[in-house]
């Protein structure tokens, strides 16, 4: 791993400077959510799920290469007593940083933010063809239990999306 990144979790003050990675991961990718140039700078409401991850015990844990924000990882605890027990999961790494052991870094520091919080089940979804973020997934004990068919629309095709989950025995 690069000896300059460094591992955090947000700050109120990340706001902007996640937004701008964000965006520039959808310039990147086809695998997150947001086309290029799709993604609404609404910076308010990114600021109330930085709030929600530093006063609510969600997670949102960050990778810097020197100051610039190159990755993170987002965890989501149920909001309701039925589902307090899971959360739902995003992660997002830079193109040039991948296979750097980041997403080593983020699925320990996940494993360990839920126990912590007695979260047995992590869930996330991921496209089909995104072989790599499956394989990251499935080497940290994620499996799949579902496809949901033609859930997503990439150039022109629809694409299906596996739903991946793991169950921690607390």
């Amino acid at each position: 791993m690069n000896s300059n990144i460094v591992f955090r979790n947000v700050e109120k003050s990340d706001t902007r400077a996640l937004w701008e990675m964000m965006n520039s991961l959808d310039y990147e990718t086809k695998f997150m959510m947001f086309e290029p140039g799709e993604r609404p700078k609404r910076l308010d409401k990114l600021h109330k799920v930085v709030d929600g991850a530093v006063d609510e015990n969600n997670l949102f844990f960050l990778a810097l290469d020197k100051s610039e924000i190159i990755g993170y990882i987002s965890a989501e605890i149920g909001a309701v007593r039925r589902n307090k027990h899971s959360a739902y999961i995003v992660v997002g790494i830079r193109e040039k940083y991948q296979n750097d052991g980041i997403g080593k870094k983020f699925f320990e520091k996940l494993n360990e933010w839920a126990k912590q919080r007695k979260i047995i089940r992590l869930e996330l979804t991921v496209l089909c063809i995104n072989r790599v973020a499956t394989h990251l997934y499935r080497k940290n004990g994620f499996e799949i239990e579902g496809i949901k068919r033609k859930s997503m629309y990439v150039d022109g095709k629809y694409i299906d999306e596996y739903l991946m989950a793991k169950i921690i025995n607390l």
